[in-house]
């Protein structure tokens, strides 16, 4: 029979509304003094000795009792993994109460609580159209295949549907939303049981594949792949043929985390789609690119903020040696002081968008520089100035516009000023160059087909559009004096000129022999080291000055 003092704990005990018992240790084993109702419903048994709370929890209790804490809590999953229950447990007893004796144990049900957490967990990492693992679910995975795998047990491979977007803007949303889960379908039929697959942007699926024989094994999944969508899906009334390109990361190769992974799949889906081939992503190729994206960051600042600067090369007269004109070359330095050639950044202008804001800063600073020589001569200083066009600043810009403005900011006559051109930019889009063409014409300026010899050389645009000169590439000049083809080509080229009535200038003189045999074959104009490299705008007034006094 319960002592008063113990019948007030009992009536205390059942008056909580969480399940408690107390235990005590009784020969190293432990035995429930008290348990109340909550308790006994949750199916934990009242006999210490047949609950599994001892059986699972009974070390861990008697460790609590035996040490001098007073209260500990942690988490407990009871049952199995479809009928399971989660408890957060608490174990406690007073602070007068000496260790070695007894505590109190008290469960909180959080059973429902981790079930919809669970289920929104799960929500959350599953792409709801293809009931994929959508990219935070991969990503999760590909953590757990790091942790747990050797680096070269595993691979990533991005897979990207190529001219996905037609079938939206053709057929609707619909329509693609059943064509992304048919691709779905094919792509796991063609995956063996291990690997994974998901499903990470609109039009990308990603796998996780297990690699047991190296690379190889991973380009065999690849080609399987490619080959479970060769046979055409049918929508509606249609036939739809579905083209993907392939890029992949092998775990092998990398050091990083989920998210660097899936990018470097990324990163060689996109060189795929260039290559039209399986790509695996290499480390040398993502530096570069991360190398023009460093390039296309400090260049637009440098552009917003004018830090960069025209150089001046001379084009001279080969009969007399006397300056004719200049050309007008960007250059610039970055903000580590290192001099970055225009080989590097003006791809990177063109392929950013930046160079139209390049493009409009190198007309008005020429046409400003040449404004200044003037006045600085007393009058005309005797040159003109060429500026170069890039074929998408003639396709984005209005560059007849943007060309009298300068002319008309800084005083100048448009015979002052020569626009060099490219073959390509005027086969990119004839019409439209063309008509652009006119326009730069009407305001006086000279014309000029740059590296002629190199590109597509058809002659028809010479003969339809206003040029006034061309230049030979440097690339059939240089070593000219040893090869008699390149001096039969360049004969040619000056034979055509002549003919059309254009003027010639030769790139890449270097030698008094080659200026002189290049003035015997007839060429009129030539620039290169041997007359002088490009120059800042000073030296180059001071060096005109100096050859024209």
């Amino acid at each position: 029979m319960a002592t008063g003092g113990e019948a007030g704990v009992l009536l205390l005990l059942d008056m909580l509304p969480i399940p408690a018992a107390i235990l005590s240790r009784r020969d190293d084993e432990l035995v429930f003094d008290a348990v109340n109702a909550g308790f006994r419903r949750v199916g934990l048994d009242t006999v210490a000795s047949r609950s599994p709370l001892t059986r699972l929890l009974g070390a861990r209790i008697l460790s609590f009792i035996e040490s001098d804490d007073k209260l500990t809590e942690f988490e407990w999953k009871f049952g199995d993994s479809v009928d399971y229950r989660y408890f957060s447990v608490r174990l406690a007893r007073p602070s007068t109460a000496p260790a070695g004796e007894r505590c109190l144990l008290t469960l909180i049900d959080q059973t429902g609580q981790f079930r919809t957490e669970h289920s929104l967990r799960r929500e959350m990492m599953t792409d709801s159209l293809t009931g994929l693992p959508n990219r935070a679910g991969f990503a999760d995975q590909l953590e757990a295949a790091i942790a747990n795998r050797a680096r070269d047990s595993y691979a990533v491979l991005a897979i990207n549907l190529d001219r996905f977007s037609r079938v939206n803007a053709c057929m609707g949303g619909l329509a693609g939303d059943e064509l992304l889960i048919s691709v779905a379908r094919r792509l796991k039929g063609a995956l063996r049981a291990r690997d994974t697959i998901a499903r990470v942007g609109g039009d990308e699926f990603a796998i996780l594949m297990a690699i047991e024989d190296g690379q190889a094994e991973v380009l065999q999944l690849a080609r399987r792949l490619e080959d479970a969508l060769t046979t055409p899906f049918r929508l509606s009334d249609f036939e739809i043929r579905v083209d993907c390109s392939i890029g992949i990361a092998l775990g092998a190769d990398e050091d990083g985390e989920a998210e660097e992974l899936i990018r470097h799949a990324q990163f060689a889906v996109k060189r795929s789609k260039k290559s039209g081939r399986v790509e695996i992503y290499q480390t040398r190729a993502f530096d570069l690119a991360r190398a023009k994206f460093s390039i296309e960051t400090e260049l637009r600042r440098a552009i917003d903020a004018g830090d960069l600067e025209l150089h001046f090369q001379p084009i001279c007269d080969l009969a007399t040696g006397r300056i004719a004109s200049f050309e007008a070359l960007s250059r610039w330095t970055n903000e580590r002081g290192i001099s970055v050639p225009p080989s590097d950044f003006i791809p990177v202008a063109e392929e950013a968008g930046l160079i139209v804001p390049l493009g409009r800063w190198a007309m008005s600073e020429a046409a400003r520089t040449l404004a200044e020589w003037d006045r600085a001569a007393g009058g005309c200083c005797g040159v003109n100035v060429a500026v170069n066009l890039s074929a998408i600043q003639l396709q984005r810009d209005q560059v007849a516009n943007m060309v009298a403005q300068a002319l008309s900011t800084h005083g100048l006559d448009g015979r002052r000023l020569t626009l060099e051109l490219t073959e390509s930019a005027i086969v990119a889009d004839p019409d439209g160059v063309s008509n652009t063409i006119r326009a730069l014409k009407e305001l006086g300026t000279t014309l000029a087909m740059d590296d002629f010899g190199t590109g597509y050389s058809n002659l028809a645009y010479l003969q339809r559009l206003p040029i006034d000169v061309l230049k030979i590439d440097r690339s059939l000049v240089t070593g000219m004096l040893a090869d008699r083809d390149k001096v039969a080509i360049v004969r040619a080229i000056l034979g055509l000129a002549q003919a059309l009535g254009m003027k010639i200038t030769a790139e890449g003189i270097e030698t008094p022999e080659l200026a002189q045999t290049l003035a015997a074959l007839g060429c009129g104009y030539g620039q290169g080291y041997h007359y002088a490299r490009p120059l800042p705008a000073d030296q180059a007034f001071r060096l005109l000055s100096s050859v024209n006094a």
